[in-house]
């Protein structure tokens, strides 16, 4: 996956999960599946959201790490 081709996959609607960036197509929140990488490898992940690719799991590390480049922590 190329860097910039998360933003096809990751979506932030109103209607679907309060606005929380999610996974096109599904109600799965990127910030889910940042969390269970901590704990999870990505394999793992995977089975336990089948709905996922591989390609949606390294979107919404891209994201997060976009976000965290323009986000200021206090």
């Amino acid at each position: 996956m190329q860097h910039e081709s998360w933003r096809q996959r990751i979506v932030c609607d109103p209607a679907i999960h309060h606005g929380e960036p999610c996974v096109r197509g599904t109600r799965i929140a990127v910030s889910v599946i940042v969390a269970s990488l901590a704990d999870l490898s990505i394999d793992d992940v995977l089975v336990q959201y089948p709905q996922l690719t591989r390609e949606d799991v390294q979107a919404a590390l891209y994201f997060a790490s976009e976000a965290a480049h323009t986000t200021m922590v206090a």
